[in-house]
């Protein structure tokens, strides 16, 4: 069986949506519980199928992971482990399963982990990452598909690694390995997204030595062991980005509960220069847009602070009914303009030339049969649609489950007008 969703075009949206804690937090948070023997409790944790996919990565390795107050509170257990070993068959559907390595390798001093698949938006490399366990003293072995690390005698040790791009992936496992490697680790050029000072503040409360994790010089004294913690996730800043769209896209008015400004800001200020009100109010972000079209803005993605690459495709779906023209440059990774032709089968005028996207916004688009290839395109294929005239039918809609927690729900929840339905589909 393969999902679709009917999206019916037309309409204000007005109300509520609560946002939930950070898929890319919660990813990162999961291995943290390998780096000890006591639990670490998780809070404010998504639903989400990349979370199952983690929860059975660990299962894997033997930690103990068990869902609690329908799937929000994860408890985590490493005290007997039984494998430092990542198998392929889970690896390959998600990136993130790369984050299990430096914490077993600090912990353990050997581990295992298949190179990671689980992306179509290019290649992506995990070289940041060997290379910052490379400069902490590890000797690395690839063949078969994997990743053979082993720690020289006596652990880890700390080192300086200046990392020649910023890479939310490599600044995260090589602050995990760092909390338990021999003396003072320092990370040079590091991300500085909100999901890497969540990572840190957990670390913290697990009696990690952490400093300037906001900064992009995160310096790591080295303990000998870890405790464990009870941390709440931080909140999503992808959904929130999203549904902050919402009004923008469709007209109406929406409060994102739990929403926080400094979370978005470049974003919110991409919104403010398009003509949307963003209000940050007592429960959360309030965004609204009564009549009109929105102004055409350009957006260059950056790391943090800058515009979110993850929030491209939603922002690409606002511009193609804008007044005027846009450019939309993504510097972050290769091969994600995928939902550039989609939206145009809707009527959208989209002209791409390599990381360049070029807009010229359209009166209405119109409803059409379109196909998801990625997560952050299958919610701008809907937001698209929310948008058009008459009916939309969106397809392998799989996508949206590894980051959106029950979409369908929270966008009629604010009185879109669509529904999930099941296909069946002969090649599955």
């Amino acid at each position: 069986m393969m999902d679709q969703i009917i999206v019916q075009g037309g309409g204000a949206l007005y109300g509520e949506i609560p946002i939930t804690g950070a898929k890319n937090a919660c990813l990162t948070l999961m291995p943290a519980t390998l780096l000890t023997d006591e639990p670490l409790t998780l809070t404010n944790a998504p639903r989400l199928s990349d979370i199952t996919t983690m929860t059975d990565l660990l299962g894997s390795l033997g930690a103990e992971v068990v869902s609690m107050q329908d799937g929000h509170v994860l408890a985590m257990s490493s005290h007997d482990l039984t494998s430092q070993t990542a198998d392929y068959e889970i690896v390959r559907k998600m990136r993130a399963s790369i984050l299990v390595l430096g914490p077993l390798l600090a912990r353990f001093g050997h581990a295992a982990v298949s190179l990671p698949g689980g992306c179509a938006i290019g290649a992506r490399p995990v070289d940041l990452h060997l290379k910052a366990f490379e400069a902490m003293g590890a000797e690395l072995d690839l063949r078969d598909g994997y990743v053979h690390a082993k720690a020289p005698a006596g652990g880890l040790r700390g080192a300086v690694i200046d990392f020649p791009i910023v890479s939310v992936g490599a600044t995260e496992n090589a602050l995990m390995a760092a909390t338990l490697a021999k003396g003072t680790t320092v990370l040079k050029n590091a991300a500085r997204e909100p999901e890497i000072v969540d990572l840190a503040e957990c670390l913290r409360r697990m009696g990690a030595q952490i400093e300037g994790e906001a900064s992009g010089t995160i310096t790591i004294q080295g303990v000998d062991a870890l405790h464990g913690a009870t941390h709440p996730v931080v909140t999503d800043r992808i959904e929130l980005g999203t549904y902050m769209l919402l009004p923008a896209i469709c007209g109406g008015e929406v409060e994102c509960l739990g929403g926080r400004l400094d979370l978005l800001e470049a974003f919110a200020a991409k919104l403010d220069e398009a003509g949307v009100s963003v209000t940050q109010t007592e429960r959360g972000i309030k965004t609204s847009h009564k009549t009109g079209r929105v102004r055409a803005v350009d957006v260059i993605t950056e790391p943090f602070p800058g515009f979110p690459t993850d929030l491209q495709a939603q922002m690409m779906a606002l511009m193609c009914t804008a007044e005027g023209t846009s450019v939309l440059e993504e510097k972050i990774f290769e091969n994600r303009f995928m939902h550039a032709p989609e939206l145009s089968r809707m009527g959208a005028r989209i002209e791409v030339h390599g990381g360049h996207a070029t807009v010229h916004g359209v009166d209405k688009l119109r409803g059409a049969p379109v196909m998801a290839t990625d997560l952050r395109a299958s919610i701008s294929l809907i937001l698209a649609g929310l948008a058009a005239e008459g009916e939309t039918v969106v397809s392998r809609v799989y996508h949206l489950d590894r980051g959106y927690e029950r979409v369908v729900r929270k966008l009629r929840g604010v009185g879109a007008n669509l529904k999930r339905i099941k296909e069946a589909h002969p090649d599955e």
